[in-house]
């Protein structure tokens, strides 16, 4: 084995057990200190796990890493139980990456809270997987044209991946403000796709250049997180509690939001010709101020009484335009609807804080 392979074995495994536990710590501190938060207005507790689950991956590269270490202490780095090893630390690492960004809550809309196309892509990793562990019995390490041919599908998957991953942490980071750390989480992502080249390309660079990206990407990695996990308590911090929001709904179009934390205070918001955008806002309000808990809830998604999460993204987008709100103040979606499981969403507001004129509330149940 040589000093390059051993030292990039060594610190791979190190620095991947040494993120894994950090953020496995600040997953378990958040989740005592911010506890009610997360599972506010949840009956089956659906808290957000993200963060634990990319710590898990960092944990399945502590044993794909040790794996690695064996592999050349025990020489059998070229042997095909090797090689299958590897498939499936690839495959487990892949399955918790996608529930992270499951979690995630400006991941694709396709991901986020979406059970059905996590399980779809979940099948077609164990799919992928299969099909590759069937080449590794077939092909062995054959390699054509510099191709390395069973590693081709996982490749492709992992591929796909850091493409989500990308757009998950750019749209996270520029929307709590830290635009630069969103620019270096792309450049990290790329930098994550650009290490897997090599095992597929096998003449792509060189041992040293290879081993260095691979170091250099999880360091990478394990700061992106860390900053994440920081910017998630500063969120949870900064999120209003249901008992302070206030909002009257006082003609069509037209409502007063009141909420102390975000500096608004008695503040008037016209939705002008956004008549669709106040309609779903005002069911939210009548749904959640005069029915019992189990019907205050409405179900987003096609086929659902609203057909996409993006009509709700745009009723708070609509308000903090018009309130001009700085970034430190401006609402997110979570700030005012919460998600409680199968697709259903609710007014996080507490009903006695809702007003709702008795003329306006008639004349929206007669235009139902």
């Amino acid at each position: 084995m040589s000093q390059v392979t051993q030292f990039h074995n060594l610190s791979h495994i190190f620095i991947s057990f040494i993120g894994a536990i950090l953020l496995l710590a600040i997953y378990y501190n958040i989740r005592k200190r911010f506890r009610s938060v997360l599972e506010e207005g949840n009956s089956i507790k659906r808290v957000d796990r993200g963060l634990l689950f990319f710590s898990c991956g960092m944990l399945v590269w502590v044993f794909s890493g040790t794996w690695a270490l064996l592999a050349n202490y025990f020489s059998f780095h070229d042997s095909l139980m090797y090689q299958i090893g590897v498939n499936m630390f690839s495959t487990i690492n892949n399955l918790f990456w996608l529930l992270a960004l499951y979690y995630m809550y400006y991941s694709p809309l396709f991901i986020y809270r979406n059970e059905k196309n996590v399980k779809i892509i979940s099948v077609i990793i164990a799919i992928v997987f299969g099909l590759t562990l069937l080449l590794s019995f077939v092909l062995r390490n054959e390699v054509y044209s510099g191709v390395k041919l069973m590693g081709i599908p996982d490749f492709l998957l992992t591929t796909f991946l850091c493409y989500l991953m990308a757009i998950s942490f750019y749209r996270t980071f520029m929307f709590r403000g830290l635009k630069l750390v969103a620019i270096l989480s792309v450049v990290i992502v790329f930098l994550l796709f650009v290490s897997q080249l090599s095992d597929v390309f096998v003449e792509l660079g060189n041992d040293f250049i290879n081993q260095l990206i691979r170091i250099i990407t999880k360091t990478s990695l394990v700061s992106l997180f860390l900053v994440l996990a920081t910017s998630w308590v500063i969120q949870l911090a900064h999120t209003p509690k249901p008992n302070e929001i206030k909002i009257k709904f006082l003609d069509w179009s037209l409502i007063e939001l009141t909420i102390p934390s975000k500096g608004i205070i008695n503040e008037k918001i016209d939705f002008g010709s956004k008549t669709t955008q106040y309609k779903n806002l005002l069911n939210f309000g009548i749904r959640r101020k005069f029915n019992h808990a189990a019907e205050q809830c409405i179900e987003v998604r096609y086929g659902g009484e609203i057909k996409s999460q993006t009509y709700i993204t745009r009723i708070i987008e609509n308000i903090n335009t018009i309130l001009e709100l700085s970034e430190e103040n401006r609402l997110e979606r979570k700030d005012l609807i919460t998600f409680v499981g199968d697709s259903k969403y609710r007014l996080r507001i507490l009903p006695e804080n809702i007003l709702i004129d008795e003329a306006l509330a008639a004349e929206f149940d007669k235009s139902k």
